[in-house]
C-alpha cells in the first residue's frame, strides 16, 4: 500500500487550487501541503533542490495576513505556474481610512493618522476612476521583491536602509466599491500580474487627502481558478483529494494537444 501511494504521488502532474488561511505565508502553506503528501506516501524529502522527492510550487505569493486562493503546481505542472503570475486575478479587500502603517496593512506599525470625515461615498467612487485601466504603481517595501538576491521585507525588518522600487506599469481591469462604512470600505478588484492591493489602498487614501491601509484581503480568482467548493481546504490536503482536483482542472485532450504542439514549435504555451 505504501509503495502504491508513493508511486501515485510521484506520478501527479498539473495545477490545482488550495485555500491559504490568514496568518501563514504562502511558502509555509506549500510546505505544509507537501509534508502531508510525502508523509502519507511514506516518503522523505531531500534537502537539495535539484533532487527534490516531489516537485511542487505555487503560482503567486499571497501576503501572510491575506487569505484565499493559492494555485499549486505539482510535477510537470510547475512549468505552467508562470502563466499564473502574469494572468488575471480578483480580490476582495477592506481598507481603513485615516490610518497608515509601515506594511500598508493591519499587521504593521501605525505611521500616520489623518482625518477622514470629509470623505463621502461619491468622492471615493470618483477617486477609483483614477486607478482603473493602465496605471503606474509603487510596490510596497514589505514585499517579496528582491534587492541583491534578498527580499525587501527581510532587508527592512533587519534594519537595512531600503529605497522604494520605482513606479511600474500595472493594469486594473475593474474596481468596484461594494460597501462604505467609514472608516472602512470594501472593494472588488480585478487586476493583472505584479499588482499590489496594499499599494492601491495606500494610493486611494492619499488621493482623498487622507491615508489608508488594508484591513482584510482575500484572493478569489487567479487565472481559470476560483475560490469555490473545489478549492482544497486543509482538511482535504491528502493524496486522494489532490488527485481528484487535478482531474477536475485537467485541460480537455484537444486543448492539451494544441498546447503540446505550441510548446514543440518553440512558442510559449497559451492558457485560455
Amino acid at each position: 500500500m505504501a509503495a502504491e501511494k508513493a508511486s501515485r504521488l510521484l506520478s501527479l502532474n498539473g495545477l490545482f487550487p488550495v485555500y491559504k488561511r490568514p496568518g501563514v505565508t504562502s511558502a509555509q502553506t506549500l510546505n505544509d501541503l507537501k509534508s502531508r503528501l510525502l508523509r502519507e506516501a511514506g516518503l522523505k524529502e531531500f534537502t537539495k533542490r535539484k533532487k527534490q522527492t516531489l516537485k511542487i510550487g505555487h503560482g503567486g505569493t499571497l501576503d501572510s495576513t491575506a487569505s484565499g486562493l493559492l494555485v499549486v503546481g505539482v510535477g510537470d505542472g510547475t512549468k505552467k505556474l508562470g502563466a499564473m503570475l502574469t494572468g488575471s486575478k480578483k480580490y476582495i479587500t477592506t481598507g481603513q481610512l485615516g490610518k497608515a502603517t509601515d506594511t500598508l496593512d493591519a499587521s504593521g506599525t501605525v505611521t500616520q493618522e489623518k482625518p477622514y470625515d470629509h470623505i463621502t461615498r461619491e468622492e471615493l467612487e470618483k477617486a477609483l476612476e483614477r486607478f482603473t485601466g493602465n496605471i503606474l504603481q509603487v510596490p510596497p517595501l514589505f514585499s517579496a521583491l528582491k534587492k541583491n538576491g534578498k527580499r525587501l521585507s527581510c532587508l527592512v525588518r533587519s534594519g537595512a536602509e531600503v529605497e522604494e522600487k520605482p513606479a511600474r506599469p500595472v493594469v486594473v481591469y475593474s474596481l468596484t466599491l461594494t460597501d462604505f462604512r467609514p472608516p472602512l470600505f470594501t472593494l472588488c478588484v480585478e487586476c493583472g500580474g505584479g499588482f499590489y492591493v496594499r499599494s492601491l489602498i495606500r494610493d486611494i487614501g492619499e488621493a482623498l487627502s487622507s491615508c489608508a491601509s488594508v484591513n482584510d484581503l482575500i484572493r478569489t480568482k487567479q487565472g481559470p481558478f476560483t475560490l469555490d467548493d473545489d478549492t482544497l481546504r486543509e482538511d482535504r490536503w491528502d493524496l486522494e483529494h489532490v488527485a481528484r482536483a487535478l482531474q477536475t482542472y485537467a485541460p480537455p485532450p484537444e486543448q492539451a494537444s494544441k498546447r503540446l504542439k505550441t510548446e514543440e514549435d518553440g512558442a510559449p504555451a497559451v492558457q485560455s
